[in-house]
């Protein structure tokens, strides 16, 4: 899909897009967005309510949903490594289609953003042996970050077959795609960055060693599922989970310039957030990413409908990832275009908890 025929000059958050194989109705897309309502690990029916309610965004992007019991981080997220799993997000994919929606699983390996209590006492998995600030959200509660254990340059190739099995069970759940999560500070990101990845071997030093790690996943997860079903979400000026770079535009615009060359769906950009300001991000500008990638570009990061219109219509962009505001408004694409009153966001209910804040708020009419 060239760039000319999703950006057309009159484009606006209504107007029609071809993302991979799917023509979808609108450019709204909702985020991924964890809420940490899955006990066992498993898909609920309340969650194939909260993804149904939602399906009149252009795209659904699933909650970051680990290929792994390795990639394990926070209590109560749903993974894609069990048939049990897989038979559960089939609820929610069929609800989604029932509704004419499209839905992209988003793969997650946390790295080193875990704790020894999810892994039987073994130490989570990182590029190196840093351990970030902060603290670990256990099953028992906040606990201070460990310093993870650097994978071994023969364990790299196990983690990319576990993402291609996590692939092949998405599409056997019904997914339309996938999202690889390479943002925020996990297991890819912290490959990308040069504060977090001090290896000396063919995933580390040079910025085409660090991109290495993503690009074989990318590869990997294009030979399971297509090109065209397949997304890469990246963070460029984040700083979450204690992330730097010494030079990120030059590792993150060489990114996208090797994925150009692979004819994804999509690349998903988290924009840099007031947080990431305050902690001494060094941004990119966003005409820079748009520059560097030919491709379907997705924005996110506190857009309202505004300025969601105005990027599109500066062609920055070709679609604007919501996430607060789909949490509170599950009929956000009509609330938009009728210019009607949103519902506001309960930050309180956000993560864990019943139905209160996840699948009640209202709907218009």
């Amino acid at each position: 899909m060239t760039l000319e025929s999703n950006t057309p000059n009159n484009a606006n958050l209504f107007s029609p897009i071809a993302i991979g194989p799917y023509h979808l109705s609108n450019r709204l897309v909702m985020a991924p967005l964890t809420r940490m309502r899955a006990p066992e690990s498993c898909p609920t029916d309340l969650m194939t309510t909260y993804y149904e309610q939602r399906a009149s965004a252009g795209l659904i992007i699933t909650e970051a949903t680990p290929i792994s019991t390795q990639g394990v981080g926070y209590p109560a997220t749903p993974g894609i490594y069990t048939d049990t799993q897989v038979q559960a997000w089939k609820k929610i994919t069929e609800a989604v289609h029932a509704k004419q929606g499209h839905i992209f699983l988003q793969l997650w390996h946390v790295g080193r953003i875990s704790h020894p209590d999810f892994h039987n006492g073994e130490l989570p998995v990182a590029p190196s042996a840093i351990a970030p600030k902060g603290k670990a959200i256990t099953p028992t509660g906040m606990k201070d970050f460990v310093t993870p254990r650097a994978l071994e340059t023969a364990e790299i190739s196990g983690i990319i077959e576990d993402y291609k099995k996590a692939a092949s069970n998405a599409l056997e759940a019904g997914f339309d795609g996938i999202e690889i999560h390479s943002a925020n500070g996990y297991l890819l990101d912290e490959f990308l960055r040069d504060g977090t990845n001090k290896r000396t071997d063919n995933y580390g030093g040079s910025i085409e060693n660090r991109a290495r790690f993503l690009l074989e996943v990318t590869e990997a997860l294009i030979s399971v599922c297509g090109a065209d079903r397949v997304g890469v979400r990246i963070s460029p000026s984040g700083t979450f989970n204690d992330m730097s770079d010494s030079n990120p535009e030059a590792i993150f615009v060489y990114l996208l310039e090797q994925l150009n060359s692979f004819g994804i769906a999509y690349v998903h950009v988290v924009d840099a957030l007031e947080g990431d300001i305050r902690h001494g991000a060094n941004v990119i500008k966003l005409e820079t990413l748009r520059a560097a990638y030919k491709g379907t570009l997705i924005v996110c990061g506190g857009y309202d409908q505004a300025r969601a219109e105005d990027v599109i219509a500066k062609d920055l962009a070709d679609a604007v990832a919501f996430g607060q505001l789909y949490i509170a408004n599950p009929d956000l694409a009509e609330r938009f275009k009728l210019n009607a009153p949103l519902n506001i966001p309960d930050t309180k209910t956000f993560y864990g908890g019943t139905e209160k804040g996840y699948t009640d708020y209202p709907s218009l009419g």
